[in-house]
């Protein structure tokens, strides 16, 4: 059967755009897919160079944008230190600033945390939590609110991880996983594997940590990676939700009552200066004392999904973060189809293998895709709701068979269109 005009178009593009990344990667062969060794503390300004996994020009300082005829300017009054906008299903980046200066991520590196041990459990998985799984969380965290002796279903803590950004729920699911030493070596492991190659993990839920850096281009990855894991999409587009409270003895009996949490994205659930950004569904907000406010967004507008990171804007008011992010998903759906891109998101190292196997689906949902798994469901999320509350020659060769990987993995994540949901049936 042909292929869908809309998606033979698509293929195209991402075709077009892995060639000339594919160029771009040949002129720096070897030192463009290395990064330097993370320091202690993130430099005061960018380096001069970067990493250029993506693209040369995403390595290069400063803002990278190819304006041209019919190409909309950029926003005025973008202070933040590092940004990036892609096209979240081909890969294209349509313009970047300092997309790979390693910063401090704050809780967006969940989105990391989440991809790497949200296929591990169940969602009704239960665990009763003792005081070690609380141990060495840093001090002023952002808590859900999880006590001690009392028991979470699996889903209770991807809930306070995603709409609370709870580091007690992360040390939870990370004592689960093994304990926090080997869920980290897990994300790092993960992050190589995704081409991540400016982060390094220390603290799985991105408290400040020294040598802790990711930037604005893998921030961006982890998200695209993470949103084509049903479980994962759910999870970061939920508004609000019920989380179970403490056990009380009432009447002689034991009660156990909920409270409502609320997601802290603003895109999603607007504020006293900011609205909710239309078609904004997910992803991931942070903030630091060393990091500063840090944010991935997932918008869709007229059938097209733009992903937009900021880092760290200088400019201290409320709710910046969003502002800045607000404006460049603006300026990216005005941009899309226009102007051409800088670079490209790069696959997982993975993506060709897995997209060559016959059937093969997206893996991640919470228990994997057993039959009667959280993953079994095929539905759009767009109709789930919260409850309670993913030689010569042989460089030519090597070359050759490089283009290939990454012909043959852009078409496995074009192919791969997952639904956004569908944030108006989610609200009260």
């Amino acid at each position: 059967m042909p292929a869908p005009k809309k998606t033979a178009r698509r293929s195209r593009l991402v075709t077009s755009a892995v060639l000339s990344s594919m160029s771009s990667l040949v002129l720096t062969a070897g030192p463009a897919f290395a990064a330097p060794s993370p320091t202690t503390s993130p430099s005061a300004t960018p380096p001069a160079r970067m990493s250029a996994v993506g693209g040369a020009r995403l390595g290069q300082p400063g803002t990278q944008v190819n304006l041209a005829s019919g190409v909309p300017v950029l926003p005025k009054g973008l202070t933040a230190r590092s940004w990036i906008v892609s096209d979240a299903e081909s890969g294209e980046v349509l313009a970047a600033h300092n997309a790979h200066w390693r910063l401090p991520p704050a809780s967006t590196l969940k989105m990391l945390f989440a991809d790497t041990v949200l296929p591990k459990f169940q969602k009704t998985e239960k665990h009763k939590v003792t005081p070690a799984d609380l141990a060495g969380i840093g001090a002023g965290s952002s808590m859900v609110g999880i006590k001690e002796k009392e028991s979470y279903t699996v889903h209770d803590l991807w809930l306070g991880v995603f709409l609370r950004s709870g580091n007690d729920a992360v040390h939870v699911l990370s004592a689960m996983n093994g304990g926090v030493d080997s869920t980290v070596k897990e994300m790092n492991e993960h992050a190589e594997e995704l081409q991540a190659l400016d982060t390094h993990v220390v603290s799985p839920d991105g408290y400040d940590a020294p040598g802790q850096v990711s930037s604005a281009y893998d921030l961006t990855l982890f998200a695209r990676s993470g949103l084509q894991k049903k479980d994962f999409r759910e999870y970061c587009s939920t508004v609000s939700a019920k989380f179970p409270g403490e056990t009380r003895k009432k009447k002689g009996k034991s009660v156990r009552g909920s409270f409502e949490i609320q997601n802290t994205n603003r895109l999603l659930t607007g504020d006293s200066d900011i609205s909710v950004y239309q078609g904004i569904a997910g992803v991931k907000n942070g903030n630091t004392t060393n990091a500063g406010a840090t944010f991935t967004g997932v918008a869709e507008r007229n059938g097209k999904v733009l992903l937009v990171t900021v880092m760290n804007p200088e400019q201290g008011e409320h709710n910046e973060v969003y502002k800045e992010t607000a404006k460049l998903f603006d300026w990216g759906f005005k941009a899309a189809g226009k102007v051409q891109p800088v670079g490209q998101l790069v696959p997982p190292k993975s993506a060709a293998q897995s997209s060559a196997q016959p059937g093969a689906k997206p893996s991640g949902e919470a228990g994997g895709s057993a039959a009667g798994g959280a993953g079994s469901s095929e539905k759009p999320v767009a109709s789930a709701s919260a409850e309670g509350g993913s030689g010569g020659m042989g460089i030519a060769l090597a070359i050759t068979g490089g283009l290939l990987v990454l012909l043959a993995a852009g078409a496995f994540l074009v192919n791969r269109r997952w639904p956004l949901p569908d944030l108006v049936r989610r609200r009260r």
